[in-house]
């Protein structure tokens, strides 16, 4: 178990030079499938169902079921809202947000010979990363100041003129504007190093406050067909272009919850992140009936290939009172007042579907089918992601072995979970009644206590008529997780827990082409 916090220590104690965590590689793979309103108004389900252009991206073979074609276009309203509970004390943050579901083209054909196929080009935001997270409380525990302690002890350096410029993202503006400093303070001669914030920690503690704000999502592009044969078969594949585009802006503080003129009032590291870059992906499926009414379905997604690029900068602002009153340092005065990049390629976890349906009354004309129940369980790895170097980025051993300790990171953080997805739908001739839930499992392996898990249940109706349809479809998301303000190697941290509440409204127009 210390080896593992060792590791995880050491990724955070190399920021100075890259701006990866294994918390990234999470997020942009820990997410629920968006789909149309019939597809989310189902929760999700859909991998052994077909027939709607969600398929695309979660069973190709669904659109063997197509005959004709279908022109689809799915707006979407997304809020969210995180509770967020530290040191005893719970804040609320909200973010609202226009969003998409799977919108395209289907086009199908078939022949005398009870064969059929199709095509499709659709585009989906396969997730969201819109979400504002707001927490503080009296910490007597730990200071964030001890993490820049540690990045100078890990190094061994015991150099005030290399601390002040060989760590531009923390640790050096950290010293530069006295959060940290000489045990000697300004006067210099000794090469230890102090905290002017953890004394304050046995007098009452420190008030600490952490904003997160996180913008942006996964856009993907696939190209998908499928072959239906005999109506007892169907295969399908999908090559997919995911476009990634995310940004966080974090600040943290703390300070002296007190008046009294103690070398410290407060201090304040804030960092900005924006990763942009696309990748590629394939989805394989196949559908068997073995009788009329039931459906099983198979469904194999590659990882992801992503060729990405972080531009990121930090600052730092302390006031230690009468000691050296107010400074403030960038990390952009190190670097031409220009943002630190990073290209790098990451690969993401592969899934595994198995799912099954229930039709009542199938029959190949659809309006005379009476409803279904359907069901996915899906197998992710999370632990399955993993940075490389990119080609034309820096190939240097330094980096080579920085993006390996940050992938046994992962491997000693996150395990491969079970998602469920279950829902099905009333068929009134035109119009349609649907519910549906879902229940993400935990991602982690939990280290420090971390749990994480999500749960979903949506509901949604539909009116088909003459060529037309119109689905709307609300989902209601409840979840947990943890965010982590700083971890350290030699003293206590503590993580602030997370309680997510969302909802996805969801409206889907189409018609026959």
């Amino acid at each position: 178990m210390k080896k593992i916090f060792f590791i995880l220590i050491s990724i955070a104690s190399m920021q100075y030079l890259r701006a990866q965590e294994p918390a990234d590689a999470l997020r942009f793979s820990w997410y629920a499938p968006n789909g149309t309103a019939r597809q989310q108004a189902i929760g999700g389900a859909g991998g052994s169902l077909g027939g709607d252009i969600s398929a695309t991206f979660i069973n190709p073979a669904g659109l063997g079921f197509y005959k004709t074609g279908d022109f689809v276009l799915t707006p979407a309203y997304r809020f969210s809202t995180n509770k967020a509970s530290y040191f005893g004390r719970t804040e609320k943050e909200g973010r609202d947000v226009f969003s998409f579901g799977t919108s395209g083209v289907v086009f199908g054909n078939s022949d005398r010979k009870n064969k059929s196929s199709a095509i499709a080009l659709a585009v989906n935001q396969t997730a969201n990363f819109n979400s504002d997270i707001l927490y503080r409380g009296l910490n007597n525990e730990s200071s964030y100041s001890q993490k820049f302690l540690e990045e100078i002890a890990n190094n061994k350096d015991n150099d005030p003129s290399s601390v002040a410029i060989n760590y531009p993202f923390g640790t050096s503006l950290a010293f530069n504007t006295f959060w940290i400093d000489t045990a000697n303070g300004w006067t210099g001669g000794n090469k230890q190093f102090v905290s002017l914030a953890t004394p304050l920690l046995a007098h009452g503690g420190l008030l600490q406050q952490q904003t997160v704000k996180n913008r942006g999502g996964i856009t993907e592009i696939s190209l998908a067909g499928a072959f239906n044969y005999n109506e007892k078969f169907l295969i399908g594949g999908a090559i997919g272009i995911p476009f990634l585009h995310y940004r966080k802006e974090s600040t943290f503080l703390e300070a002296d919850p007190t008046t009294d003129d103690n070398n410290f009032d407060f201090g304040t590291i804030t960092e900005n992140l924006t990763t942009s870059g696309a990748g590629f992906n394939v989805k394989l499926g196949a559908i068997y009936k073995p009788v009329e009414y039931i459906r099983l379905g198979l469904a194999i997604h590659t990882p992801t290939f992503y060729s990405l690029t972080d531009e990121y900068n930090s600052s730092v602002t302390t006031n230690t009172e009468n000691y050296q009153h107010e400074w403030t340092q960038s990390s952009n005065d190190f670097n031409d007042g220009k943002d630190a990049e990073f290209k790098y390629n990451l690969r993401t976890p592969y899934r595994v579907m198995i799912s099954g349906s229930y039709v009542f009354r199938e029959v190949e004309d659809v309006r005379k089918q009476k409803g279904f129940v359907t069901a996915d369980i899906e197998y992710t790895n999370y632990k399955a992601s993993s940075y490389s170097t990119s080609n034309d980025g820096d190939n240097t051993q330094t980096t080579k072995d920085y993006l390996k300790s940050l992938n046994t990171a992962i491997d000693n953080a996150y395990k491969g979970a079970l998602n469920f997805r279950l829902g099905g739908e009333l068929k009134f001739t035109t119009f349609m009644v649907r519910l549906g839930g879902a229940y993400y499992g935990n991602p982690y392996k939990n280290l420090a206590g971390e749990k994480g898990s999500r749960f979903q249940l949506s509901g949604g109706l539909g009116y088909r008529n003459k060529g037309f349809f119109i689905d709307v479809a609300y989902m209601h998301t409840m979840g947990k997780d943890v965010h982590f303000p700083y971890r350290l190697q030699s003293s206590p941290f503590t993580a602030a827990t997370l309680k997510q509440t969302g909802g996805n409204a969801v409206l889907t127009i189409g018609f026959k082409i």
